[in-house]
């Protein structure tokens, strides 16, 4: 979990779900999310359900000394790389600020 990629270091730390990333009510993909956007989202009703235990795992890892969690999608294939090498947003990024 969380505590485990601080202990290890790491710079970023990826997140496989069957989800694009965290979207916003109008069904468009959220980039990058802090605290503060977290809390706007949660008050707005756009993080419910399911995403909450997503969203609150990434925001302790961030947090704990993780740079950055990203929520991927594990159901393209190559997200992984996609994440690491590409140019686009691919998924959502978590900063602890």
């Amino acid at each position: 979990g969380a505590s485990v990629a601080a202990v290890r270091g790491a710079g970023r730390r990826p997140r496989l779900t069957n989800i694009r990333g965290v979207l916003d009510k109008e069904g468009q993909l959220l980039a990058e999310l802090t605290p503060r956007r977290i809390d706007e989202l949660g008050a707005g009703g756009s993080i419910s359900g399911g995403m909450i235990p997503k969203i609150a795992g990434g925001l302790d890892a961030a947090k704990s000394g993780v740079n950055a969690v990203h929520i991927i999608d594990g159901r393209v294939p190559h997200a992984l790389l996609l994440e690491v090498l590409g140019n686009e947003p691919f998924g959502t990024m978590i900063r602890s600020h």
